[in-house]
């Protein structure tokens, strides 16, 4: 399935519009990765255990709105967009949402 950002797929003709489609997921906080991301906090640099917990959040989001467009029977996304939120508790959870328009295009 072709997902794009654009309300346009480069080499392809939009035939059919399906529908809006999304994906969302929420991931809690987990102490360990809180405890690793405080300690890179005071030293500098990249937390890896947040990045990778969100890219695979994210992916899980992704999938979600894909098969979504594949049960309306589309074969491509168009215009997709992500949204990052802090909810919850004293922001002990994140939401990943993606959304986009389920198209079929030759």
């Amino acid at each position: 399935m072709i997902v794009s950002t654009t309300p346009t797929l480069q080499g392809h003709e939009i035939t059919e519009y399906r529908g809006i489609v999304c994906g969302e997921v929420v991931i809690g906080a987990h102490l360990g990765k809180d405890i690793l991301a405080s300690f890179t906090n005071l030293v500098g640099g990249r937390s890896n255990a947040y990045e990778s917990t969100l890219r695979e959040t994210r992916d899980s989001a992704m999938d979600e709105m894909i098969e979504e467009a594949r049960k309306l029977g589309a074969n491509a996304i168009v215009g997709a967009k992500f949204d990052y939120t802090v909810i919850g508790q004293n922001g002990s959870m994140m939401m990943v949402a993606v959304s986009g328009t389920a198209v079929t295009a030759d």
